[in-house]
């Protein structure tokens, strides 16, 4: 049974702190009749009249939409939805689209008063809030983003929502690009789900602020086990574990526009994260935002311009007690680097340690039931970071945390074994996360500080490794070398879904990532 909305009746507030609804009687829209009488009208009705039109051609959307935006008549364009019903689409496909899949998309879009009758708050900077709603709820919501419904949401500056995110979907239908046809494609899978079998489970979206950080500096925790593998992904590979997305400040990064890296394309397969825009201010650097229950509607193939939408995907993902589906996903924002050096420099280590430990982190809960780390290359795409650099501060910030890592590669080997090495010649040396923040230091002071060129001649795991060789206790021989190495029999402690806000239990206990003993290195100490 789908969860029914409370309170039975919509209460319409229209206020700072709530999210501004397209039904609200205070949302008004002038009208010109041909007599030249001027009136303001309650815009949902427009909304409703315009949006159940018949849909013959794909023009036909864009005259719907328009007519309740059109201020943004010469702003907007349909190119895209065009491309993809007139040149990429099957002729029976593109029928189907307009005749069968949006109107059973309107007539979702439409319920919105019956279904969302609570008001919204927006999750705000500096806020520690929970947001539940039914994954019927959010997929009325993602509805009318679809149809551009939300009102004070198009302009993108000096607004009211100048500090949010864009939610309606007007930038997805513009452009030549093949990728909007790809994720045009994704996520009309997902509304055709939704409108033939809507799903019957919660989501939990949780903004976490934290006032204080551990002092890096004179931290005594030993580095946590770790699993790192150039094969496999977080989303498929990373099951039951606490799932990282590489996000930007304004959660979803580029996902209604042209981006498709990691964040966007974990948000399309996943759209019930979208609606996170909808209500999350951008993030402040001592901010996360977790998520728990989503569902995953389609699979892919490739990444940003070879991604490719493959088919439906079915999520076997089991539920709790909630009934949210037990897939937890933390957003965590890295620094924007406009130099390579500049990430060395000891304010921006601090500052994403911080970031990193906000999302692993979960006040009053036993270590023993925290779940490991899925993650990555944080940060090192379009943001410039290292990735060396960058697995090091995650498993320093998860070593505080109290948590295990499953590092993914994402393909790169050489990658793979640079990370094990160097983690493997610290743990060897017992070295804590303050001596290994303390060599951060020194390289940034010996190495970065004065370096005269883009990229330091010698590079951090170089510096780390020269130490710890240099050191007449520490046995370099018990570093692992390159080369294929067994998975062992029991990998790291990767049990456990960390329970949500709320009194939602933990997932059952699920195994490390495997694919072949060329692809793995697991450390394997108690």
């Amino acid at each position: 049974m789908v969860p029914k909305p409370y309170p039975t009746q919509d209460k319409d507030v229209w206020d700072g702190n709530h999210v501004k609804m397209p039904f609200s009687d205070q949302n008004l829209y002038p009208v010109e009749y041909k007599e030249g009488m001027k009136s303001v009208d309650k815009r949902w009705d427009l909304i409703q009249a315009k949006l159940r039109t018949r849909f013959c051609h794909p023009r036909d959307l864009k005259d719907a939409i328009m007519q309740y935006n059109k201020s943004y008549i010469s702003k907007w364009d349909f190119t895209a939805f065009n491309k993809l019903c007139n040149e990429v689409l099957e002729r029976n496909e593109s029928k189907y689209l307009l005749e069968e899949v949006l109107p059973k998309m309107v007539e979702l879009a439409l319920k919105l008063p019956h279904v969302c009758t609570h008001p919204i708050p927006l999750l705000k900077q500096n806020m520690n809030h929970s947001i539940t709603m039914s994954q019927q709820q959010i997929a009325c919501l993602l509805a009318n983003a679809f149809f551009c419904t939300f009102p004070r949401r198009n302009a993108r500056t000096k607004s009211e929502y100048s500090n949010y995110p864009n939610i309606n979907f007007s930038r997805l239908f513009e452009g030549t690009s093949p990728r909007k046809a790809e994720k045009l494609k994704t996520l009309l899978c997902y509304f055709r789900r939704v409108t033939e079998d809507m799903p019957k489970g919660l989501v939990t979206f949780t903004r976490q602020s934290l006032k204080s950080f551990p002092s890096w500096k004179g931290s005594e925790k030993l580095l946590p086990r770790l699993h790192v593998t150039w094969e496999g992904t977080i989303e498929a590979d990373g099951k039951g574990m606490l799932q990282v997305d590489f996000a930007n400040e304004f959660v979803g990064g580029g996902v209604i526009g042209a981006g498709l890296v990691q964040e966007e394309i974990r948000f399309i397969i996943n759209p019930e994260l979208i609606v996170a825009r909808l209500f999350t201010e951008r993030l402040a650097f001592n901010e996360c935002l977790i998520i728990t229950g989503t569902e995953q509607f389609s699979d892919y193939e490739g990444y940003a311009e070879s991604y490719r939408w493959v088919g439906s995907h079915t999520d076997s993902t089991p539920r709790d007690a909630w009934q949210r589906r037990c897939t937890e996903i933390v957003a965590i924002d890295a620094l924007c680097c406009r130099s390579f050096l500049e990430q060395f420099i000891p304010g921006n280590i601090r500052r994403e340690l911080n970031k990193a430990y906000c999302g692993f982190f979960r006040d009053g809960e036993c270590p023993k039931n925290l779940s490991a780390v899925a993650t990555g290359n944080w940060g090192c795409g379009a943001f410039g970071g290292d990735p060396r650099l960058k697995a090091l501060l995650q498993i320093m910030a998860a070593a505080e945390a109290g948590r295990d890592v499953a590092y993914f590669t994402f393909g790169d080997s050489i990658l793979m074994t640079d990370i094990y090495e160097i983690y493997k010649g610290l743990t060897d040396r017992k070295f804590t996360v303050g001596k290994i923040y303390a060599l951060l230091e020194q390289y940034y002071n010996e190495v970065c500080k004065h370096c005269m060129t883009d990229r330091p001649t010698i590079t951090l795991y170089c510096f780390i490794s020269n130490i710890l060789g240099s050191d007449p206790e520490f046995d370099t021989e018990n570093v692992r070398s390159p080369g294929p190495t067994p998975l062992p029999r029991h990998g790291p402690n990767l049990s456990g879904l960390a329970p949500a806000p709320g009194p939602g239990p933990s997932s059952s206990s699920v195994s490390a990532p495997s694919g072949g003993n060329s692809g793995v290195y697991s450390s394997d100490e108690d």
